[in-house]
C-alpha cells in the first residue's frame, strides 16, 4: 500500500516508505541493499527500530 505517491522501501527488512522517484528511504537502506541479505534496518527512522 502506498501514501502520497509513497512505495515500500527497497531495502527488505526497512519499514519505511521511499519518496516517488526513490528506491530506498534514505542513504543507509541504499547502501545495505547492496550488501549481503541483513535480518535488522538500521535506517533510524521511526518505523525500523534497531532490533538486534
Amino acid at each position: 500500500m502506498t501514501t502520497n505517491g509513497q512505495v515500500k522501501c527497497a531495502h527488505l527488512p526497512c519499514l519505511c516508505f521511499a519518496q516517488a522517484g526513490d528506491k530506498y528511504c534514505g542513504l543507509a537502506c541504499k547502501d545495505a541493499g547492496s550488501k549481503d541479505v541483513e535480518i535488522a534496518c538500521q535506517c533510524d527512522h521511526e518505523p525500523c527500530p534497531l532490533t538486534l
